[in-house]
């Protein structure tokens, strides 16, 4: 299993990045695919969900409204759009991917290398 993320960088308040997941060694539309990050010094926060088999989206109230999860089942990717970005959003955002088949149960087993956003003022 291989997750690899793209997208990262600096940004000023205000700007819309977007990030890019990567996936390969197993059934790619069979699992979950969450977004989380960590801010410089804090724990890992989840960011946002996303399942295949009805395109359920979830999204902590944090960037619900900012942040968009999406997922090219023909390319094997995930992507989350952000917008609206604030410094708090700065962190190194992570693609993970869930154990369990269809499901959205936080029971993360593989993680990609991350992906560094900051964001100034």
């Amino acid at each position: 299993v291989q997750l690899v993320e793209s997208g990262g960088g600096s940004v000023q308040a205000g700007g819309t990045p977007t990030l890019s997941c990567a996936v390969s060694g197993y059934t790619y539309t069979t699992y979950g695919m969450y977004w989380v990050r960590q801010a410089p010094g804090k724990g890992i926060e989840w960011v946002s969900s996303i399942l295949k088999v009805d395109w359920t989206t979830y999204y902590a109230d944090s960037v619900k409204g900012r942040f968009t999860i999406s997922r090219d089942n023909a390319k094997n990717t995930v992507g989350l759009q952000m917008t609206g970005l604030q410094p708090e959003d700065t962190a190194v955002y992570y693609c993970v991917k869930d154990r369990t088949p269809y499901s959205l149960w936080h029971d993360y087993d593989a993680w990609g290398q991350g992906a560094l956003v900051t964001v100034s003022s």
